[in-house]
């Protein structure tokens, strides 16, 4: 299993409008590097839903349920890929990009290494890391 960030602006298409929907079509990524970690997605990873922009942090946990295939956005244009996941949990609380970078077992981070990229792996001791911050009963 894999275990990924994707980022999402809240405003745009945030956790709240991933619960509505129970499912998203992970869409519109024009990076080839993002692209790539769209290929690579395999189903049932495990991948960390990130708000970026206004009030940046991890807020949930969803799954892969879908993997790539092409962009249903640019169909003419076999370069890009769509993947699907759901939603598995919303965290207790976010884990914000400033306590994320807070975290010294963080330091090298795809998330603070490659700020602007918007799909990315994550190794399996930072996803744990990360969900057990999101957790009420973790220290602050």
């Amino acid at each position: 299993m894999n275990y990924w960030i994707v980022k999402s602006e809240p405003e745009t298409y945030g956790w709240h409008h991933f619960i509505e929907q129970g499912r998203a079509v992970w869409d519109g990524v024009r990076n080839y590097q993002a692209r790539n970690n769209l290929k690579a997605m395999q189903l049932g990873d495990q991948v960390l839903f990130y708000h970026s922009v206004t009030k940046p942090g991890v807020v949930g946990l969803a799954r892969v349920v879908r993997e790539c295939y092409p962009d249903p956005t640019i169909p003419e244009d076999t370069r890009w890929v769509a993947i699907e996941l759901e939603p598995v949990m919303a965290l207790d609380k976010a884990v914000t990009l400033a306590h994320i970078k807070a975290e010294p077992l963080l330091a090298t981070i795809s998330l603070i290494k490659q700020s602007r990229l918007s799909v990315m792996p994550v190794r399996v001791d930072e996803f744990e890391l990360i969900l057990k911050m999101g957790q009420n009963n973790s220290e602050e």
